[in-house]
């Protein structure tokens, strides 16, 4: 399991906005927390090492590039030997069209996310690939008919109170009782 790393107010409002936009430059990030470049340079550099930060990608349009429709698959395995499911999810990561794999409890041991151009490849996929995925017994398919919500930005939280930078009258403030 992945140990959980302790962030502060400035490192989280530094993940909120490269999630927000990954394409800014350091000094509009910096801004933006209120630092200076070279401590907020520090800290992503310091996440990317750490694995906070894991990489950084494009947010593509599924519909702009053809793939139209968005199966949920519930998948069961015949059984839950080590070596049966290291083969079954070696083929899923090894398979494009599905996007998102998840080892669940309840009725399904697996939900996976299909991405597809429309239903006759989605057949055509279950028939080539879903149902020849290792020791697959039962496949249930939902087609999402709409997304209501897909965001991908983590909801990373900032338990205290974020920095507030100094106004003007309050460094004075500081100034004259120095």
């Amino acid at each position: 399991m992945n140990e959980k790393i302790n962030l502060d107010s400035h490192s989280l409002l530094i993940l909120q906005e490269l999630q927000r936009d990954s394409r800014q430059t350091v000094q509009q990030i910096a801004d933006r927390v209120g630092l200076s470049p070279t401590p907020c340079w520090k800290r992503i550099k310091e996440m990317e090492a750490t694995g906070v930060i894991s990489g950084y990608t494009a947010l593509v349009d599924r519909a702009k590039v053809g793939l139209n429709l968005l199966v949920v698959v519930e998948a069961n395995l015949s059984q839950h030997t080590e070596e049966l499911v290291r083969q079954f999810e070696r083929a899923v990561a090894a398979t494009p069209e599905i996007v998102r794999c998840l080892s669940t409890t309840g009725q399904a041991d697996y939900i996976l996310t299909v991405l597809v151009p429309g239903i006759s490849e989605y057949e055509q996929f279950l028939h080539t690939t879903l149902f020849k995925l290792p020791g697959v017994t039962h496949v249930r398919s939902s087609i999402v008919l709409k997304e209501i919500k897909a965001e991908v930005r983590l909801p990373v939280v900032i338990h205290a109170h974020p920095p507030t930078q100094p106004t003007p009258s309050s460094r004075a403030r500081k100034r004259a009782s120095s």
